[in-house]
C-alpha cells in the first residue's frame, strides 16, 4: 500500500502555461519532458506501474498562476478510488478563500489545504492566513504547507520552518504537513516535528537517496509516525522514488508506515481504497 501525498495535476493545458520562474524548476530537475503535461488516465498507468495506490492531487494558487480546483476535482470525479483532492485557495481575498475552501471540502470531498507562503512572499505565521487555518479546524482537516527553499526564482524565506511553530501553539488542534522537508532548514524541521503532536513531514520534492543524514535518523527512528511519502509529480517521477525508498532498506514497520500508513491517518484514507 503506497499513498503519495503531493501530486500536481500537470495537463496538457497546464504545461503550456507555466510562468518562466516555475518552467525553471522542471529544467533544474532535468525533467523538461513534463512540460508536455500528462492525462489523468496516464498519471495512473504511472502509478500503477510503480504500485502507488492513491494520490493526493493537489490545486495551485500562487500570485499570477493557478492550477484550479476544478480540475482536481475533475480528476477525483474521474478516479475516485485513484486520487483525493487538496484544495488551494487564494490567500489575500480571506472571504472568498474561506468560501471556496468549504465548498471543496464539502461539495467535493476534498481532504486537505494547500498553503505557499513562498507565493506571497509572507511566512506561515502571517495573520494572512488566520481564517483559513481557523476554517480547516471546523472542517477537520489537514493544512498542507511548502518548508525549505524554494526552487523557483522567486524568496525562499518565508518556508522556513521556524513559521510554523506560532501557528501550532495558536491552532494545538490543527494537523499541519509540512512538504519538500525543510531543506537546508533540515534540523529545524525536525524540531517542530519532534515538538508539535500536530506536525508531520512529507519528502515531495526530495529524492528518497538524498535525503539527508539526519532525517533520515528520524524517519527510522522517534519521527516513524511522523513522516509522509510524497513525489511531487511530475517533478519526480513515482518510479524513481520508490525504487529509491526500498534502496534505502528501511525495517518493515518503518516502509509500511512511511510509505501508506501515516498518510492514511492524517489524510483520513479508508484502508479499502488503498
Amino acid at each position: 500500500m503506497i499513498i503519495d501525498t503531493w501530486v500536481l495535476p500537470n495537463t496538457p493545458e497546464v504545461a503550456r502555461s507555466w510562468p518562466p520562474h516555475l518552467a525553471h524548476v522542471f529544467r533544474m530537475f532535468k525533467r523538461e519532458e513534463a512540460l508536455s503535461g500528462t492525462t489523468a488516465e496516464q498519471v495512473v498507468e504511472e502509478m500503477d506501474a510503480a504500485g502507488v495506490d492513491v494520490a493526493i492531487v493537489t490545486a495551485l494558487v500562487e500570485a499570477d498562476f493557478a492550477i484550479g480546483n476544478e480540475i482536481v476535482a475533475e480528476w477525483v470525479a474521474a478516479h475516485p478510488t485513484r486520487f483525493h483532492g487538496r484544495v488551494c485557495v487564494d490567500p489575500r481575498k480571506p472571504l472568498p478563500a474561506v468560501r471556496e475552501l468549504e465548498r471543496y471540502v464539502g461539495e467535493h470531498g476534498f481532504g486537505s489545504l494547500q498553503v505557499l507562503p513562498y507565493a506571497f512572499g509572507k511566512p506561515f505565521d502571517d495573520r494572512m492566513y488566520y481564517p483559513l487555518f481557523t476554517k480547516c479546524c471546523e472542517l477537520e482537516i489537514p493544512v498542507v504547507t511548502q518548508v525549505g527553499h524554494v526552487a523557483s526564482l522567486l524568496r525562499s524565506d518565508p518556508g522556513r520552518p521556524i513559521y510554523i511553530d506560532d501557528v501550532a501553539l495558536d491552532f494545538p488542534e490543527l494537523t499541519i504537513v509540512a512538504g519538500h522537508i525543510g531543506w537546508p532548514w533540515t534540523d529545524e524541521m525536525i524540531a517542530l516535528a519532534w515538538k508539535h503532536p500536530n506536525v508531520y513531514i512529507d519528502t515531495s520534492a526530495h529524492s528518497p537517496r538524498r535525503f539527508e543524514p539526519q532525517f533520515l535518523s528520524y524517519l527510522k527512528g522517534p519521527g516513524r509516525d511522523k513522516c509522509l511519502f510524497g513525489t511531487d509529480y511530475p517533478l519526480l517521477t513515482f518510479e524513481r522514488c520508490i525504487a529509491e525508498v526500498k534502496a534505502l532498506e528501511l525495517k518493515e514497520e518503518v516502509e509500511r508506515k512511511f510509505l501508506g500508513e501515516n498518510a492514511m491517518k492524517v489524510y483520513n484514507i479508508p484502508a479499502k481504497e488503498a
